[in-house]
């Protein structure tokens, strides 16, 4: 590993007075708006301290089974409980670059925090919020933990600055091999800069990551598109191997009338996260969807003030989003009705004043497992309100029929070793989840995946070269 000794991690190695305030939150370097103020505050040294001494240090925990990337949680709480907080993230990042991003979005309660043992007791130990001090204590300052490994003269190019793209890209840095970071936005990140709603992670949070990536060496380079097959020969013929991190497309239109006046889900976090004044203000908010980013994109006309209603043609059995986050959907004053499908936008003016919809019953189950929804005659109904949004899930990676790749069920199609059915070209992240959730911890761990099998493709390559 490239990390630093040991010895040098403890706190007691510097003196923190002539750091920047230990309890400073990222969440205050920018303009802000506290009614989206973090769900979970920090906690403090104090706090941290007593949370830590709860946890029961496991042999073989369950907590460990259930993290996507494998961090040794045990270990990582127990050196906060000893203070040694860069001890603590350096055992997070070695094992998830993005510790700090997945300490604030990862859904615990189903992960490691569902698995604790101390749940048949009492609470579980708040692993995520244990992680996300540890890892802030360095980031906010900083700090790096971590150094480029020695070059083994092998380059490899990203597309894709997500949490899959950064992911690969830190540990290919980490063991050696020159990284060239692709991104067609202004901003890198990913879904983490853009799609994560403010009271979750501030867009300082993640460029903190990009900037660490940057600290290995990774050359990040921002209105790099990766358009069609021709680019991508052009990459492999300057590169040794390519991962794709290419995300999801757009949300999917719904074909009703009055389409044009629906507002994108993603767009509209977007916008809340990067142009928050842009937000046009309505009193009552209609969204339709009930998956995650329905849930992000009401909270954040909820926390505006609104009066939100979420529209969703099936029942709450059905519903996409995590149980912890329709009940935190429900504990913020945000309605739902269900077996309810719009089929029109109504508006006058141009402003919109409802949505038509038409109730449904369910019937047989669909390939997918869930009871196909049917409109039931004659039921149909109007729910006033002055503005739609639309986050109805995203639409499959288009791109990767023009770069040539085989697909499974309309996403990229890889092996174990994250490899396309193209030599030396590799993917990861949303765009291959084909099966299982798509999440950003599940994104880093195919980056893990990916950086180990490019690493044996490009040593066995220097091998071969040199006879």
């Amino acid at each position: 590993m490239h990390a630093q000794p040991e010895e040098a991690l403890t706190d007691h190695t510097l003196v923190d007075d002539a750091l920047p305030d230990r309890n400073h939150s990222p969440d205050t370097q920018y303009p802000y708006d506290l009614r989206f103020a973090p769900t979970h505050p920090p906690l403090s040294a104090h706090e941290a301290t007593v949370e830590a001494h709860r946890c029961l240090y496991c042999y073989d925990a369950p907590c460990i089974q259930a993290c996507p990337t494998h961090i040794d949680i045990p270990t990582f709480i127990r050196k906060i409980a000893t203070d040694n907080l860069r001890g603590s993230a350096r055992t997070i990042l070695e094992a998830n670059f993005l510790g700090g991003t997945c300490a604030r979005v990862c859904p615990v309660e189903e992960l490691c925090e569902g698995a604790c043992v101390l749940n048949a007791e009492e609470k579980p130990i708040a692993i995520g919020r244990l992680q996300r001090h540890a890892v802030d204590h360095v980031q906010e300052r900083g700090v790096q933990l971590f150094q480029p490994g020695t070059p083994t003269g092998r380059r490899v190019a990203v597309v894709g600055s997500g949490p899959a793209g950064l992911s690969v890209s830190a540990e290919l840095a980490k063991l050696g091999h020159a990284v060239t970071l692709l991104e067609k936005r202004e901003l890198g990140g990913g879904l983490s800069t853009y799609g994560i709603i403010v009271l979750r992670e501030p867009v300082e949070v993640s460029l903190r990551e990009v900037d660490a990536v940057r600290a290995l060496g990774v050359t990040v380079e921002t209105g790099r598109e990766l358009t069609s097959r021709d680019t991508l020969d052009a990459l492999l013929s300057e590169y040794g191997a390519v991962f794709l991190g290419l995300g999801l497309g757009a949300v999917p239109a719904m074909g009703i009338p009055g389409e044009e006046h629906l507002i994108d889900g993603l767009q509209y976090i977007e916008d809340s996260k990067i142009r928050p004044a842009s937000l046009a203000d309505a009193q009552n908010v209609v969204v339709i969807g009930a998956g995650n980013t329905a849930i992000d994109a009401a909270t954040v006309a909820r926390r505006r003030g609104a009066d939100v209603t979420m529209l969703y043609r099936r029942t709450e059995a059905e519903m996409t989003a995590y149980r912890h986050e329709y009940e935190f959907a429900l504990s913020e004053g945000i309605q739902y009705r269900f077996l309810t499908q719009p089929v029109r936008v109504l508006s006058e003016g141009g402003q919109v004043t409802g949505v038509e919809c038409v109730r449904m019953v369910l019937g047989a189950v669909d390939p997918g497992g869930r009871p196909t929804p049917r409109p039931l005659p004659g039921s149909e109904f109007v729910v006033p309100c002055g503005a739609v949004i639309k986050a109805i899930g995203q639409e499959k990676p288009a791109l990767a029929a023009e770069l040539g790749l085989n697909v499974e069920g309309g996403y990229i199609a890889v092996n174990q070793d994250m490899q396309t059915s193209l030599p030396r070209v590799y993917a990861g992240g949303d765009c291959v989840r084909v099966r299982g959730t798509a999440s950003t911890v599940m994104a880093v761990q195919d980056g893990k995946y990916a950086a180990a099998a490019i690493h044996g493709q490009l040593s066995a390559a220097q091998e071969t070269a040199h006879g």
